[in-house]
């Protein structure tokens, strides 16, 4: 089709409008892609709990609502929990010396101290003035590093509400101006939404499961075991168990292996005849926090669309080259590279037309056609 000149002078400037709003967002998503990652987990993680209660109370800006207090008060419950946890297991492990240095160190510090005990007696002592000064720029500082993370955890936590929320428009929207029900771009999206959630919302179900598991385990094995034998801060240790099951296959191992060789020391320098509670507490988790989230929890929750060892490289590679937000990207990128090989490159490495179905060779992540709901007899029609 031949264009008039001056409306494909006026096509060309838009397109090169759209080119550069296109650079200028994408290195805005690259500076928060930590911030994006971690929205898009929640948002999977979340989205069948907020079908759910979409059912109940048939309101979706509820319903995301109710779905983010819900998952975010027990977070954060969870998290301070932790810390105390940690901190009390922390001051009952140290010595008092050690304790009153960090005392010191985490009290005010002394020219700040000193300042507002005597203002008046302080101003005229303005030999301090510079220590006050890197005192106070130490302290913005680490309160400047808390803003950020509070920052872009609020980021994070609005995005997926609005996604949970308007979603279905955004699709609606790409179904009808960009690829319909029946277009490959369709299905490979549409394939890409579901592994995504079957990644994640599989992961926070065991990583739930597993820690409730490791509380009972640990503290379990600490009522039963002489005191000599018991595990050092069995919560906090149930809850990293938890965590570290976020990783397959890998799983609890990160924990109770070295907890469990932590016990064998203990009991081996000690000389006692106690040997066999570590090793009870050992073939206890193995079978409870490793055997049974992988062989039973796992396929149940997260089924077998995707291969182990391709989710395992996921969250180890992408941790190791990201940093903590690689836990998340990893999976994503995983998927997409998953379903553009089943959807895309056997017709572009044939030289055929595009279509929804899915390659045969790979049978790796869910069937493009099934997830867009594509119907059997239109895949004839679109070659």
């Amino acid at each position: 089709m031949q264009w008039p000149r001056e409306l494909e002078r006026s096509r060309v400037a838009w397109w090169l409008i759209g080119l550069a709003l296109l650079v200028v967002v994408g290195r805005f998503a690259l500076y928060f892609v930590g911030t994006l990652v971690f929205g898009l987990f929640v948002y999977y993680g979340a989205r069948p709990v907020c079908r759910r209660i979409d059912r109940v109370v048939e309101h979706r800006g509820l319903a995301a609502t109710l779905t983010l207090l819900a998952i975010v008060v027990p977070g954060l419950l969870l998290l301070a929990y932790v810390g105390l946890v940690g901190f009390r297991e922390l001051t009952v492990a140290l010595e008092p010396g050690t304790l009153a240095a960090l005392s010191d160190r985490a009290a005010v510090p002394g020219a700040i101290g000193r300042m507002l005990r005597d203002p008046a007696r302080f101003a005229t002592d303005f030999d301090r003035i510079g220590e006050l000064l890197d005192q106070l720029s130490a302290g913005l500082r680490q309160l400047g590093i808390v803003a950020n993370v509070l920052v872009h955890l609020t980021l994070a936590l609005t995005m997926s509400f609005f996604l949970l929320r308007d979603g279905d428009r955004a699709a609606a929207w790409f179904r009808q101006e960009v690829g319909g029900e029946e277009s490959a771009a369709h299905a490979y999206l549409t394939a890409v939404d579901a592994d995504l959630e079957t990644v994640y919302f599989g992961n926070v179900i065991t990583v739930s499961l597993v820690t409730v598991l490791s509380v009972v385990v640990y503290n379990g094995y600490n009522a039963l075991v002489p005191p000599a034998v018991t595990l050092p801060f069995p919560t906090l240790l149930a809850l990293l168990t938890g965590m570290a099951t976020f990783v397959p296959l890998v799983v609890g191992k990160l924990v109770y292996v070295p907890a469990t060789a932590y016990l064998v020391w203990a009991v081996v320098t000690d000389g006692a005849d106690l040997l066999w509670a570590p090793l009870s507490l050992l073939l206890v988790a193995f079978l409870f926090l490793d055997l049974l989230p992988q062989a039973v929890l796992r396929p149940v929750i997260s089924g077998r669309s995707l291969h182990t060892g391709l989710i395992l490289f996921a969250y180890v590679l992408g941790a190791a080259y990201y940093g903590w937000y690689g836990l998340f990207l990893g999976p994503l990128l995983v998927v997409l590279a998953v379903q553009f090989l089943n959807v895309v490159v056997p017709e572009l490495l044939h030289g055929k037309h595009i279509t929804p179905a899915a390659s045969a060779a790979l049978g790796l992540g869910h069937d493009p056609e099934e997830a867009a709901g594509v119907p059997a007899d239109k895949e004839s029609e679109t070659e």
